[in-house]
């Protein structure tokens, strides 16, 4: 038996403030609340102490947002899936964002070393009336340190209950998904930002987010040619000097969608930041600030 974590985290309104409130067993812990943008807005850090997962680990982790609360969690680093010698590594995430609630999904990015057995599940369930900003990125292996993905895989599955679904399995040893043009093109970091609605997006809240974040990619792909136009829900990636290819999409009525791949993941990172920012004011009239861990 390898090491079993589980954490739940709850946010609720109470006297104008967001507030959370935390239950774990094993090692994972919520580090204390902070209100660097004031009383509406808790953020809290998700600390694994261990490091990481190897076969056998399990992490189940559970966040509800109550109504009028608005939370906000990530994470001080990478999570990491390291090898195994067969056993899976698992890292279930169940949250749930209620009417009149607001919750940011940001942990930094899951690195998935060579030799792994890995699977991580998010799963969303937003009421009506309820909207949720995250995002998921996954690294494979540590190419700058001479350690690429060569062996192992990777089962990976993102859903908003009732409106989107992504599932998929990456294997090392398929060349056609790692190297192939209509693949990862060679590329190791997949990221995707994601704004998830209990209700159908407007058109036009959906074309302003479609906007901001091709106005993003744009700005960091000055030589890609032809414009786009937000009435495309799905139009053409374009390739950024860095060799990160991004566009935008909305794949759903209620889900607004950035989707990135990058030889590394400071490119993928840089600009699923970069369109947080944009989006943050649009959606709540809210500053384009970032958590504080993020500038150490």
């Amino acid at each position: 038996m390898g090491w079993q974590g589980r954490l739940r985290l709850d946010y609720a309104r109470e006297q104008g403030r967001s507030v959370a409130r935390f239950a774990h067993e094993g090692p994972l812990r919520i580090l204390q609340s902070i209100y660097p943008e004031g009383d509406a807005v808790c953020h809290n850090v998700l600390v694994h102490p261990p490091g990481g997962l190897v076969g056998g680990d399990t992490l189940d982790i559970s966040v509800t947002a109550a109504a009028g609360s608005h939370g906000l969690v990530t994470t001080p680093g990478a999570s990491r899936f390291y090898r195994s010698e067969g056993e899976v590594a698992l890292q279930r995430t169940a949250v749930q964002v209620e009417a009149g609630a607001r919750l940011e999904w940001l942990p930094l990015e899951a690195i998935y070393y060579s030799g792994c057995m890995a699977r991580n599940e998010l799963r969303l369930n937003v009421a009506p009336g309820a909207e949720l900003l995250g995002w998921d990125i996954a690294a494979l292996g540590l190419p700058q340190a001479g350690q690429p993905f060569v062996r192992g895989s990777v089962q990976q599955h993102l859903e908003l209950q009732g409106a989107w679904l992504e599932r998929g399995r990456i294997d090392a040893a398929d060349t056609r998904l790692m190297d192939g043009p209509l693949g990862l093109a060679g590329r190791r970091c997949m990221a995707t930002l994601f704004f998830a609605a209990g209700s159908d997006i407007t058109r036009a809240r959906r074309d302003a987010l479609l906007d901001a974040a091709r106005e993003v990619i744009d700005e960091r792909a000055p030589r890609a040619g032809g414009a786009s136009s937000s009435a495309d829900t799905t139009p053409a990636a374009k390739e950024t000097p860095d060799g990160l290819i991004a566009g935008a999409t909305a794949p759903g009525p209620q889900v607004v969608v950035v989707r990135a791949l990058a030889p590394l993941v400071e490119p993928a990172l840089r600009l699923l930041k970069a369109v947080r920012r944009a989006w943050r004011p649009l959606l709540w009239d809210l500053p384009p600030s970032e958590p504080r861990g993020w500038t150490l």
